[in-house]
């Protein structure tokens, strides 16, 4: 079967699998799995040889990966310190010294082994649960922020672990010095990748994004990716690793959010693929054979999870309910395992067997998962509510976003960063953006009227969208895209002129400014101060003024296509402006001071 004839039956049966599992709320990744179970070589036969099309799936782990990368910045490990190292770390030991001393003392497995078996039974699938909780829109509650935080640290303690797992393999001991060149290899790698981070990657990228080509952009970052990951791979260290090094070496960078926003649908496409895959790779022979000891297996070791992550929740001041929340959350294995326990039976340190039966265990836990949130939401969620009021830090989602940091939006800015109010500069100039990193402005590379990039700088917490584009279309683009994915936003919308200002507020943007107007009325009333009227009677004239001209915007709006009445409109307003002044000129005015 051709390449081609393999991705049709993929598409056809995501299309068919994903409307229905979305439909009764089972979430899509729970639609991928079975969808893959069913075409896959243990049920329909539809395809029988899955390797070439897991060795593609696994690229999304790789995708998915560089955007975790992506999301560690400095500061916002900071921020969440006490979240990611507290209640991930715990969550880590516990759950591995809970599995391992099971699998060591009530299995018989070796050391080696039941450390590896504790510790990827102890990870989640972040893909999984975050797609759960944000289809349930829980991403954002207090246990959602915590499960982040735990997902967070799994996903930072995989780097080590695949780092040294080779040195409890038997591979390991016939080398001189055990791991030593393991050891030698990964610093310096780090040590390159750092070094390339800051002198290659960044100054790259600008060159390309300078040529404002969006095709070249999307291409170089997925050449910084596969680059690095290959990179790394070469050394002996995994492709994840890799890619998940230049995602946190561009974290800090301008092109943090249009880099996520360009990687975004093809790590979604390729681990809807990834899913399909380990469906298709589930050994139900093995089910048929021990069905018993899969079903003990699988719920054992999620119960498990369940106690655990309740008790840190508890533990850690969380309430009641967001600690039950947390325990639902995270019950399943993750992607991680599938890799973990692969290398582990091919390094010798597990018995292949016990790996195969690993695999389908965390399988029908990530199947399981779903469904248990299911279960938590019917029978919890209408009960109780989540205690406590939950602050979201400033730092983290801030709630201004200002598209377009030229001369009007950088105004904006200053105003806010006086006030201290954070905000998210999207700036679509790579020239500009270059230019005002250097005086210390957090402004990151993007077009603005594109929603992944709006996803990507967290539009849905946003409370303010100052809308400062200096070209009309892109602005109009940008205020339709926000109507209709965030209707939430309060839109201020800098306008260029009055045909600029109308197609903004046929998108009922009810606060448009034109850029030249109040500076404009300013200067009016200097002048008629300077031609002997009074201050006050300077600043009553040009009050007037601006109330008439926005009651006439407001007619000539719906008009304005018709050229006829809207010179009509035009010369009404003409005249009941010169009728205002002369009914005012007919009052005494007071002698300038």
């Amino acid at each position: 079967m051709s390449l081609l004839a393999q991705m049709a039956i993929f598409l056809a049966a995501a299309v068919i699998a994903i409307p229905i599992f979305r439909y009764f709320k089972l979430g899509s990744v729970l639609g991928y799995l079975a969808a893959g179970i069913i075409i896959g070589p243990g049920c329909l036969g539809l395809i029988s040889k899955i390797d070439t099309t897991q060795h593609i799936a696994e690229f999304g782990i790789v995708l998915l990966m560089f955007v975790i990368g992506l999301e560690l910045q400095p500061s916002r490990l900071w921020v969440m310190r006490k979240s990611i190292f507290g209640l991930g770390l715990a969550q880590v030991l516990v759950t591995t010294l809970g599995i391992g001393s099971a699998a060591y003392f009530g299995f018989e497995q070796t050391r080696g082994s039941a450390l590896i078996i504790g510790f990827g039974l102890s990870m989640s699938s972040t893909a999984l649960v975050l797609q759960l909780l944000a289809e349930r829109g829980q991403l954002h509650s207090q246990y959602g922020r915590s499960a982040f935080s735990i997902l967070l640290f799994q996903d930072i303690a995989v780097l080590p672990a695949l780092a040294l797992l080779p040195l409890l393999g038997v591979a390991a001991a016939k080398t001189t010095g055990p791991g030593g060149w393991l050891v030698v290899k990964f610093i310096a790698v780090l040590g390159a990748a750092i070094f390339g981070g800051r002198y290659v990657l960044r100054p790259m990228l600008r060159i390309v994004a300078a040529t404002r080509v969006a095709e070249a952009f999307t291409a170089a970052g997925l050449l910084v990716v596969i680059g690095t990951a290959l990179l790394v791979n070469q050394v002996g260290l995994s492709l994840s690793l890799g890619a998940f090094l230049a995602g946190v070496l561009l974290a800090d960078s301008e092109f943090r959010h249009e880099l996520e926003a360009d990687i975004e649908p093809f790590k979604g496409l390729l681990l809807g693929l990834f899913f399909i895959s380990v469906g298709m790779s589930a050994n139900l022979g093995l089910v048929l054979e021990k069905p018993m000891t899969l079903v003990g297996l699988t719920l054992g070791f999620m119960l498990l999870k369940v106690a655990v992550l309740r008790a840190i929740g508890r533990l850690s001041g969380l309430p009641t309910a967001a600690s039950r929340g947390l325990a639902f959350s995270l019950p399943s294995g993750g992607e991680f395992a599938f890799v973990l326990f692969g290398l582990g039976a091919t390094l010798g340190i597990m018995d292949t067997e016990i790996a195969e039966l690993l695999v389908l265990v965390v399988t029908g836990s990530m199947i399981l998962s779903p469904l248990l949130l299911v279960v938590h939401d019917a029978l919890f969620k209408k009960k109780e509510t989540d205690g406590r009021p939950f602050d979201t830090p400033g730092e983290l989602y801030p709630k201004v976003i200002i598209a377009g940091f030229g001369r009007f939006g950088q105004i904006v800015g200053r105003i806010l960063r006086a006030k201290k109010i954070a905000f998210t500069a999207l700036e679509a100039n790579q020239t500009q953006v270059d230019f005002l990193r250097r005086f210390g402005n957090q402004v990151f590379y993007g077009d603005a009227s594109r929603l992944e990039l709006l996803r990507a700088a967290h539009a849905e917490n946003a409370e303010v969208f100052v809308l400062a584009i200096d070209d009309a279309e892109a602005s109009v683009r940008t205020a339709e895209l926000i109507r209709k994915h965030f209707p939430h936003l309060k839109i201020f919308a800098r306008a260029r002129n009055r045909q600029h200002a109308f197609r903004l507020m046929d998108l009922d943007v009810r606060y448009t400014i034109r850029e030249t107007l109040v500076s404009s009325l300013e200067m009016s009333e200097k002048v008629l101060e300077t031609l002997g009227l009074s201050k006050s009677k300077a600043i009553e004239t040009v009050r007037k003024f601006r109330a008439h001209d926005e009651a006439t915007m407001a007619k000539q709006q719906a008009v304005r296509d018709d050229e006829s009445k809207f010179m009509q409109t035009t010369r009404e307003s003409a005249e009941q402006l010169l009728h205002l002044f002369e009914t005012d000129a007919a009052q005494p005015e007071e002698p300038a001071a």
